[in-house]
């Protein structure tokens, strides 16, 4: 049986700015990956909590769109073309999984993950950014701070749909 120590490990207690942010961020992300861990492709694409469409591969999904989104698009200014949000299936992240394509979808979001981690230690922390279509900036440290918020939500929703499956739980 898989540990939460196989995918995360304790973010610092004391250390830079960066390396906190960094951690809390990697932490969250492991937690994500322990939570999928050990089941069926038939398990993760499972909506376990009527009458929500939410599942845990459709949760890594909505993340590694999250990731792109941000670290891509918007602090980079790539021509990125969102894989998963798209005007005909704007909730397609979590409508459209696939019980055969969950290894593709773990493999785009750790992808995913590398760049972005690439991508942000390239700008120094109060490096600021403009979001498509919004009229406000963003520093490098909101965007940690604001995915650290994403991930720390999102796996609430993932031990309740694992703890559904298979009465795993742990935080």
């Amino acid at each position: 049986m898989t540990t939460a120590e196989d995918f995360r490990v304790d973010p610092p207690r004391i250390a830079p700015e960066r390396e906190l942010l960094q951690g809390f961020l990697d932490y969250h992300r492991g937690t994500l990956l322990w939570k999928v861990a050990g089941l069926t492709g038939d398990e993760l694409v499972t909506a376990s909590i009527d009458p929500s469409v939410m599942t845990l591969i459709g949760l890594v999904r909505h993340l590694t769109e999250v990731e792109r989104y941000w670290f891509q698009l918007c602090l980079a200014g790539q021509p990125v073309k969102l894989e998963l949000w798209t005007d005909e299936h704007p909730d397609g992240d979590f409508e459209l999984v696939d019980a055969a394509r969950v290894e593709e979808d773990l493999a785009a979001f750790r992808e995913t993950v590398r760049l972005s981690n690439e991508l942000a230690s390239g700008y120094d922390l109060d490096y600021t950014f403009s979001r498509p279509n919004y009229d406000s900036d963003y520093s490098l440290r909101h965007l940690y701070i604001h995915l650290v918020e994403e991930y720390a939500r999102h796996n609430g929703h993932a031990d309740l749909l694992r703890e559904r499956i298979d009465g795993r739980t742990g935080d």
